[in-house]
């Protein structure tokens, strides 16, 4: 397989505090020799676990990058044992942008892991990732929110594993994260997903989704600040004391929790996150906007559960979630 043209201009291997960048040279009408410029912090002090935290593998997705721009700000070397390797803008194309995808190809980054050395911007920066920064770490921490089209309940999720040892270390890292939700989470569709190459790779791995709207607000971006902390401290990296509250354990039984509009039209919600909703219930109703005097399609709950994500545009299309149920692990 051919090399990965990005180079770091930090040395993974020195002790203390740097601040860098991975260059990928991408050459374009404005720059025959230009690059993208991945912002990068690398903290090391001595031997110990090894920690990445990524953000904006979609870029409008918010509470991730600020967290991690705060804590690459405030890290000290002589806090921590191991190393902690922040990336808030992973794909950063997508971020400067505000897109979920990269404006120069197209491409949903968490959605073309393992990624190609020689493909678009974006298959590039995901085969670095795959091939050469994945393989560093022992605990792996990516965020996520809803960025511009879905709202979430903030919760920090783990997956179900075929390696039940696995499993249980990376269920321990998302309850130690202490979002006020954790949830075991079910995805739509996990080919290509950054999740599942860590995961494939036997690391310990915790997501998020923290809110969404395209925006941050301060109580979630508090859930992302704690959970850094609580998860670095769990890890053996960060020496001191975890702060707690209370959580609520949510696990996604099967596709029935996923919610889809038959057609596009006019969104009129019924439900708000956190709601409790039997089988049957109507989660939203979708008017034609087109034609006035026509009944809408009333989206019903196909389970029990409770409204952990719904769709945030006033408007929606045919093929689109509206929302997403969950169900409560009690006693």
């Amino acid at each position: 397989m051919r090399d990965n043209p990005i180079t770091a201009t930090v040395d993974f291997n020195a002790e203390g505090v740097q601040h860098g960048h991975l260059r990928l040279p991408y050459s374009r009408n404005d720059s025959a020799w230009g690059s993208i410029m991945v912002p990068i912090c690398v903290i090391k002090n001595g031997t110990g676990p090894r920690a990445l935290l990524t953000g904006g593998n979609h870029g409008d997705e918010y509470e991730g990058p600020i967290a991690l721009t705060e804590l690459a700000y405030e890290l000290r070397a002589e806090e921590i044992t191991g190393t902690v390797i922040i990336i808030p803008f992973m794909n950063q194309p997508a971020f400067a942008a505000g897109n979920r995808v990269s404006p120069i190809d197209g491409v949903n980054m968490n959605r073309t892991f393992p990624g190609q050395p020689d493909g678009t911007p974006t298959q590039r920066i995901a085969d670095y990732f795959y091939r050469t920064l994945l393989p560093m770490a022992d605990i792996v921490l990516d965020f996520h929110s809803g960025g511009k089209t879905l709202d979430f309940l903030p919760f920090a999720a783990s997956h179900v594993l075929d390696d039940k040892a696995q499993e249980d270390r990376c269920r321990a890292a998302r309850d130690a994260f202490n979002a006020p939700f954790s949830i075991e989470m079910r995805e739509i569709d996990s080919l290509g997903m950054y999740d599942d190459a860590a995961e494939t790779q036997g690391k310990t791995f915790v997501t998020t989704e923290l809110g969404g709207g395209g925006t941050a607000r301060p109580a979630t971006l508090e859930v992302a600040r704690k959970g850094l902390r609580n998860l670095l401290i769990h890890a053996g990296i960060l020496d001191a004391d975890p702060v707690y509250s209370h959580t609520r354990m949510l696990t996604q039984p099967d596709g029935r929790c996923f919610h889809f509009a038959d057609t596009g039209g006019l969104v009129a919600f019924r439900v708000t996150l956190g709601d409790t909703v039997a089988k049957g219930d109507v989660l939203a109703c979708v008017w034609d906007t087109h034609h006035l005097g026509r009944a809408p399609q009333k989206v019903r709950a196909q389970m029990d559960g409770i409204v952990i994500a719904r769709h945030h545009p006033g408007l929606i299309q045919a093929g689109d979630c509206l929302a997403v149920l969950a169900v409560e692990i009690t006693g």
